[in-house]
C-alpha cells in the first residue's frame, strides 16, 4: 500500500470518527435521555463533545419526557 493511499485511509478514518464524536453520540445519548439531540448536537459542536456528554450523564433522563 502505498503512503498516499495509507494517508487517504487515516483520513476517512479520521473524518467517520469525529463525524461520530460530534453528531451521533451526543444525538443517542440526548434521544435516550428524552432531550433535544438537535440542541445537544449544537452544544457539541459550538463547546465539546465530551463536555456535551458529561452534562448528559450528569442531567440524566428528562423529567417532563413523555415515555
Amino acid at each position: 500500500m502505498s503512503d498516499e493511499a495509507l494517508a487517504a485511509v487515516f483520513i476517512i478514518v479520521g473524518v467517520f470518527f469525529a463525524f461520530w464524536l460530534y453528531i451521533l453520540l451526543p444525538a443517542n445519548m440526548a434521544a435516550a435521555r428524552g432531550r433535544s439531540a438537535f440542541g445537544w448536537v449544537l452544544l457539541s459542536l459550538l463547546f465539546s463533545p465530551i463536555l456535551a456528554c458529561l452534562l448528559l450523564m450528569l442531567l440524566g433522563n428528562n423529567p417532563n419526557s413523555r415515555r
